[in-house]
């Protein structure tokens, strides 16, 4: 099994002609065939996008009417900052089910404004300033790089872009593989949380073990902890591995694309990872160990 995405998963792209949409969509195309199954354009509407190996894929004038007549029930989104909120907004009131963004720079208000109209939808937001979500030989939504997952067993979700690629790589050369990976995005509003995620790996059968990669700032991660302890009292528990990124951070200084600023004692990577441990998680010493501190947690 996987969550959220399959071979079934039918995918719109808002932001297909762009440079980045056309690049990244010919990759998921690439990708066994991940079904991407047009483009939106306000003013393209009724035109066909051609990517550079003869790929094509129609173009509508809206996300309401790509719905229509695709049955999408998926959007991704590479709209540049200025325009990606109207451009979730437009996939909510669409309805469609899952959306996920991958622009980063979204404006803190713009993000606040889109919550509001997401917490009164049906729709669930990943992202943004996200890499996307990958279940592997089934279906690539974003930039993560479909060479390096092998289907397994490991779920993995993480705030940070670059070590979700690290998780995947190392449980791939540790012959476990992965389920689904999931980056969440490190921006400080956005629409799926660490125990989103974590609730639908518990509740995944060929999900039997667990990477979670946090980053200083915020309380994400002291939640996710709670929450992985309060479902370990009802039974649910899985092996898990972790790291929390930023451990050198000063305190008080803001670091990195997630803005996190660390003060007053919380958000540092100390008490994240003392949360973390007491939820049973072994945290790495460093991120090039994941796949093996997993390996020590499955052997126990």
């Amino acid at each position: 099994m996987s969550i959220l995405v399959n071979k079934d998963t039918k995918i719109l792209v808002q932001g297909l002609t762009g440079k980045t949409g056309s690049f990244h969509t010919e990759q998921a195309l690439a990708y066994y065939g991940t079904k991407m199954v047009g483009g939106i354009h306000p003013k393209k509407g009724g035109e066909t996008w051609t990517g550079s190996k003869g790929e094509s894929l129609p173009i509508f004038a809206s996300v309401t009417e790509g719905r229509d007549k695709t049955g999408a029930d998926a959007t991704v989104i590479y709209v540049p900052p200025a325009g990606a909120a109207d451009a979730i907004i437009e996939a909510i009131d669409a309805e469609i089910p899952f959306i996920t963004c991958i622009t980063e720079g979204i404006p803190v208000m713009d993000m606040v404004r889109v919550k509001a109209r997401l917490d009164r939808s049906n729709s669930r937001l990943l992202g943004p300033n996200c890499p996307g979500i990958l279940t592997p030989e089934e279906c690539k939504i974003g930039i993560m790089p479909g060479s390096i997952f092998r289907k397994g067993s490991v779920g993995i979700v993480s705030r940070s872009g670059t070590l979700t690629y690290e998780a995947v790589f190392q449980t791939t050369n540790e012959g476990l593989g992965q389920t689904t990976a999931v980056g969440i995005g490190g921006d400080p509003v956005k629409g799926t949380e660490f125990i989103d995620v974590l609730e639908m790996f518990l509740a995944d059968d060929a999900t039997t073990s667990i990477i979670m990669i946090g980053e200083i700032g915020g309380s994400a991660e002291e939640d996710a902890a709670q929450f992985l302890k309060d479902e370990a009292r009802k039974g649910r528990k899985k092996p898990m591995a972790g790291f929390i990124a930023g451990r050198t951070a000063p305190k008080g200084r803001t670091m990195g694309h997630a803005g996190a600023v660390v003060s007053g004692g919380k958000g540092d990577a100390e008490s994240k990872i003392a949360a973390m441990e007491s939820a049973g998680i072994k945290v790495s010493p460093s991120p090039a160990r994941l796949g093996k501190t997993l390996v020590e947690v499955l052997k126990g």
